[in-house]
């Protein structure tokens, strides 16, 4: 019997929260527009070409595991 209290409320806040994103963030009721940053490619294009250009002056390349937050150092077959 609570279970079904318990899945519809769950059922109608996600209802309620995606309209609320969908009216204030797609809609912008509040004003304001989306930036070119944002939603042009050629600038997304050149800032990622710029940050791979710059040169690597920290010590080997490293990789960062999202679910530990641990950084491991990358080593290649040469290394070894």
């Amino acid at each position: 019997m609570a279970g079904k209290y318990i899945w519809s409320a769950l059922v109608g806040s996600i209802a309620v929260a995606y309209v609320c994103d969908t009216i204030i963030s797609d809609q912008k009721i509040f004003g304001g527009s989306t930036p070119s940053t944002v939603s042009r490619k050629e600038w997304l294009l050149e800032t990622d070409k710029k940050f791979q250009a710059w040169p690597r002056t920290a010590g080997p390349p490293v990789v960062m595991n999202p679910i530990s937050r641990q950084n491991f150092i990358v080593k290649s077959g040469l290394d070894q």
